[in-house]
């Protein structure tokens, strides 16, 4: 069977290729296409429109890519109306694949599945929201507190577990590193802006925390090409020495004794392979005026979400000096078994270990039409 997967960035990529290899197990001639990058390509995918470049930091930052990806959007929805997959499922990116899943269904009168892995407003609770990606979708969220809501609401929910729980496995525990040293990764996020904003923070913090940890060394998770050419650049301007550059955060994250990392999925895989973390985020002052308005919870990393508490510590905005994310991995570095409690938790509150095989075979049965 032909499965369609839309996605905006490389974390719904990776939850796309997860699934397609779990579906292998279950369907092993299934055909894969979908909206993606490099990732998805090395996984046997037909990748007929590249993702890359599409997120962005917020509403007022996505408005430049407005026109495109609308264009896109209606171009993709009459492509799928005329030739439609037998399952179609949308990963997160809900600018996006909302307006993809209601185009379908109101203008071309779709009437194939589509599956919704991690639908939009996961910790916003929105019930006019949750109602209609209800009545477009298959909703499938990734956290507990999520399908918990739309069972209040009374709306059709699949629920699993997170996708990727199964795919980090907790690592043994390490010993405290030498006082003179230690392996730190950093993970500036995967957007160009994000990069810029975090990145020369963080390379502030490793020439102060160096003042302490001469022998210290830096890897730098870079995302893709374009993350990579971006982190070389502020790598050669900030004349750092010790400092490597990996391909994927979590090739950063297996070799090092801790980690800073941009809050988003990466935070949350920090926490699954056992790599305590300090979590920041850099907004625009415009950006984060709307972000108050629309979220007013305390906590923005994952694992604190889920957890209802701070087990990484999380400096945002004007809190995220150099000085600042130094301090706060001088302490984890010191103590970097304190929050290994609080990760063995998190792999419980993510569901089943394989959820994704659970997620594939719902996905199966759906393109079945059973």
């Amino acid at each position: 069977m032909r499965y369609f997967f839309s996605t905006g960035e490389p974390s719904g990529e990776l939850v796309a290729v997860t699934l397609a290899k779990e579906l292998l197990r279950i369907d092993p001639d299934a055909q894969f296409e979908g909206i993606g990058a490099q990732r998805m390509r090395d996984a046997n995918f037909s990748v007929p429109i590249d993702h890359t470049g599409w997120a962005s930091m917020g509403p007022l930052a996505a408005i430049p890519r407005i026109p495109k990806l609308l264009t896109t959007m209606w171009s993709l929805a009459k492509r799928l109306a005329q030739s439609p997959p037998d399952l179609l499922v949308l990963v997160d990116f809900g600018a996006f694949n909302m307006r993809l899943a209601a185009q379908l269904r109101e203008k071309y009168h779709y009437a194939g599945p589509i599956l919704y892995v991690f639908p939009p407003g996961a910790w916003l609770d929105r019930p006019k929201q949750a109602k209609l990606v209800a009545e477009l979708t298959t909703p499938c969220p990734g956290y507990l507190h999520q399908a918990n809501f739309y069972a209040r609401l009374g709306l059709p929910v699949l629920f699993h577990g997170h996708p990727l729980s199964g795919s980090y496995e907790l690592r043994a525990e390490r010993a405290t590193p030498p006082a003179d040293a230690g392996v730190v990764a950093l993970l500036p996020g995967s957007r160009r802006a994000e990069i810029r904003a975090h990145l020369p923070r963080l390379l502030g913090a490793v020439r102060r925390l160096r003042m302490n940890r001469p022998k210290l060394h830096a890897i730098v998770g870079a995302a893709n090409e374009q993350a990579r050419r971006d982190i070389e650049v502020a790598i050669a301007r900030s004349g750092l020495q010790e400092m490597t550059i990996v391909d994927g955060g979590r090739a950063a994250l297996e070799k090092a004794d801790a980690a800073w990392v941009a809050s988003g999925t990466a935070v949350l895989e920090a926490s699954l392979l056992g790599v305590p973390s300090v979590s920041l985020y850099v907004l625009s002052r415009l950006l984060v005026r709307h972000a108050r308005r629309v979220y007013s919870g305390r906590f923005i990393a994952l694992p604190n979400l889920i957890l209802e508490r701070e087990v990484v510590k999380e400096l945002l905005q004007d809190d995220a000096t150099p000085q600042a994310l130094a301090a706060e991995m001088e302490s984890v570095l010191r103590s970097p078994s304190k929050t290994r409690q609080d990760m063995q938790e998190l792999h419980g509150k993510l569901g089943k270990e394989n959820s994704a095989a659970h997620i594939a075979a719902e996905a199966f049965r759906l393109a079945k039409g059973a």
